[in-house]
């Protein structure tokens, strides 16, 4: 259906139309919008991934897992502005969906960590504000419970190690793919039609969103307004102080805004202060708020805060400016956004009953729901 798709080597030259101006640029075929392709997932070992990312036992306190924050019924995000943190401190970052993230160039909203999904496994569950974990304690945990000995030993890992649980929580983020979206199906509404054209034309956003997750991978500054609730929460910002200090962020306990990317580079002019990774588009129907801090509350806030040429900031990207979306345009957008999610990946979910399992002495029982 779509000529997006067909291999060739010219590139798809597109206008941006910015109120009175307008600016060029250039996506590659490559680059074209299309859909998710899955992975071949190593399912024993995909399933073994899936208990661990559900069990609260990968954290210090046995309180939190990695569901805590990205729930299935969210599409892996929260629904919250700013996310949790390990008890006793709160997040300062919107969580992101996990969908579609092991095709992901760089990590987390600064892009502090590249591709190596085992690298990200590790801070997660080791980081002392997120999951709080000594991985050599998590270890004996594993060990003890003879459901995984049994799932190490049949998904090819041996007995439960450390070095396994950063393969397999991975393959597990593997088989996390969209699925059923309007966009993918060919089964879009005449609105999100013409919300897609405005993507490619007039409205830009092709620009930056491109690839089959709609994302460039490459961190912008748009200017989003600072969440006040970082600085005026103590447990917040006592959790940003503890990031920054890790991550060599100058002048840190003084500072009131979200330094971003900076932290890739410490540039010395400070140019790349204030800029984010492009997140996916996708799943957004379940993901809001919206922005690296949840400033954004809906879809509509998103298309507006955009026609509007973004925020302010010294460092903004170049290519925001003023858009003068009608509003039927803004409309159009919107249903088109909306056309990027699909079906929610709520089989994925495991529950813990609260009784004991006799089989397995202090051990909780454990089934799957129903897929």
């Amino acid at each position: 259906m779509w000529n997006l798709f067909a291999a060739g080597k010219a590139l798809v030259v597109a206008i941006l139309a910015l109120g009175m101006m307008a600016v060029p640029f250039s996506v590659s075929l490559a680059q074209e919008p299309g859909p998710i392709k899955a992975f071949n997932v190593d399912a024993k070992k995909a399933e073994l991934g899936k208990r661990l990312f559900f069990d609260e036992r990968l954290s210090g306190n046995a309180t939190i897992s990695c569901a805590t924050c990205h729930i299935p019924e969210k599409a892996f995000a929260d629904g919250l502005a700013l996310s949790k943190a390990y008890p006793g401190l709160d997040g300062f970052r919107n969580t992101p969906t996990l969908i579609n993230t092991a095709l992901k160039a760089a990590w987390f909203h600064d892009g502090r960590l590249g591709t190596n999904l085992n690298d990200v496994t590790r801070e997660v569950i080791t980081e002392a504000y997120i999951m709080n974990m000594d991985m050599r304690l998590m270890q004996e945990r594993l060990k003890q419970d003879p459901i995984y000995v049994k799932m190490f030993k049949e998904a090819g890992y041996g007995e439960p190690d450390n070095s396994a649980v950063r393969k397999a929580i991975p393959e597990y983020l593997k088989s996390l793919t969209s699925r059923g979206a309007p966009f993918d199906k060919g089964s879009m509404s005449n609105a999100a039609k013409k919300g897609f054209e405005l993507f490619k034309g007039k409205a830009g956003c092709i620009a930056c969103h491109s690839g089959s997750r709609f994302s460039d991978d490459k961190p912008h500054n748009l200017g989003v307004p600072d969440n006040p609730d970082i600085w005026s929460n103590p447990q917040r910002h006592l959790t940003f102080v503890a990031y920054a200090m890790s991550m060599g962020i100058e002048n840190h306990m003084n500072i009131r805004h979200d330094p971003g990317a900076h932290l890739r580079a410490h540039k010395a002019d400070g140019t790349d202060v204030g800029k984010f990774m492009t997140p996916t588009l996708r799943e957004l129907k379940y993901t809001a708020p919206y922005m690296h801090n949840g400033m954004l509350k809906t879809l509509k806030d998103v298309v507006a805060f955009y026609d509007k040429g973004g925020g302010e900031g010294a460092n903004k990207d170049s290519l925001l400016k003023p858009l003068a979306l009608s509003a039927q345009e803004q409309s159009d957008l919107v249903a088109f956004l909306n056309a990027l999610s699909g079906d929610l990946l709520t089989g994925a979910k495991y529950v813990w009953e609260d009784k004991i399992d006799t089989d397995y002495s202090a051990i909780p029982n454990f089934r799957k729901t129903p897929n």
